[in-house]
């Protein structure tokens, strides 16, 4: 936890539990680490529902959890069988962890991916074609509009989680969807041959996209400052762009397609092609995102969200979200915020 602060007195943590080996250790052991500061640990169990074990499941870890000492919240996610379903089940179980960590006011939000995972990520992305930014593969911490998602884990091997639960006398829950051969990561942990995760070949690759993940800073950072003196934001959710100042090198793609992200209100930014392609047009539309002459950057009209019911905590079009309401009438925030 140490390099992923700092954390100040009495933090208060939501930890995904599962009820998996690598999840039930990360609870165990963040439960121990915020007790000794004085802070608060909340496990949170989520119940996808795509099996007709998963409610036993969950509610079986909530015991083991209530065992240790540790609060737990049950989120119970109902998701729809159907394509994508891996890639579904995270974003569905993230909208749900930060929305619980916005609940209960912890700043933080802690998940269980170690080692072998991001070996597997890496290779996930490279047979996806990602650029380098991908192939820094999952990052130690990162910002969310509700909390600080850390991963304190990653530089860890399975083994010394799955021995840990042993030394505790915990009893893991097994999903049989982690050997289910229909899923890609799966083939791949399979190829890789290491349940251990304490091989060459795991640790080469988990330093590998350490490697990338310090090329990202960097590139990061010039992006930033490169953003700082060519893109104006605008609350509203539109923003206009100084074309001089931008310029037209890989920079200015990798910045212009974040800016697309935000106003477009996609998870991820267009393809870098896409992007380049637009900024040399100097019009267009792309990622939900209209880009005019004049340099005003804003939402396609198509890709707007329908109202909803203003409540606080509401998240709206993928880039707002309600924080409150004053004596003057509704209080809004940029989602990324």
């Amino acid at each position: 936890m140490a390099p992923l602060g700092p954390f100040g007195p009495a933090p208060n943590l939501v930890a995904a539990v599962s009820g998996g080996p690598h999840s039930l250790a990360l609870g165990w052991l963040a439960a121990r680490w915020a007790a000794a500061r004085r802070g608060r640990l909340i496990a949170a169990v989520c119940d996808h529902g795509l099996r007709p074990e998963s409610a036993a499941e969950a509610a079986q870890v909530l015991v083991t959890l209530a065992g240790q000492g540790i609060p737990a919240h049950l989120l119970s996610l109902n998701l729809p069988t159907g394509a994508a379903l891996q890639e579904r089940a995270r974003a569905a179980r993230l909208d749900a962890l930060l929305q619980l960590c916005a609940e209960v006011g912890a700043p933080w939000l802690l998940l269980g991916h170690h080692r072998a995972d991001q070996a597997e990520t890496l290779l996930l992305r490279a047979l996806a074609g990602s650029g380098p930014a991908g192939m820094a593969a999952m990052a130690p911490a990162r910002a969310e509009a509700a909390a600080l998602v850390l991963r304190p884990l990653l530089g860890l091997a399975p083994a010394r989680l799955e021995a840990t639960l042993a030394a505790a006398g915990l009893i893991p829950v097994r999903d049989p969807s982690n050997a289910d051969p229909r899923f890609t990561r799966v083939r791949l942990r399979a190829a890789l041959a290491d349940p251990a995760g304490e091989s060459a070949g795991i640790a080469a690759l988990a330093a590998a996209a350490a490697r990338f993940a310090g090329r990202r800073a960097v590139a990061t950072a010039e992006i930033a400052a490169r953003l700082a003196v060519s893109i104006r934001l605008h609350e509203a959710g539109f923003a206009r762009l100084d074309r001089a100042a931008l310029g037209t090198d890989a920079v200015a793609v990798a910045g212009l397609g974040a800016v697309l992200r935000v106003v477009g209100g996609g998870r991820f930014a267009p393809p870098e092609a896409g992007v380049a392609r637009l900024l040399a047009a100097g019009q267009g539309t792309l990622g939900g995102a209209v880009l005019r002459r004049d340099g005003l950057l804003l939402r396609e009209a198509a890709s707007l969200a329908s109202p909803i019911p203003a409540r606080p905590g509401t998240s709206w079009d993928r880039r707002f979200r309600l924080v409150g309401a004053g004596g003057e009438g509704l209080e809004i925030a940029a989602a990324g915020e």
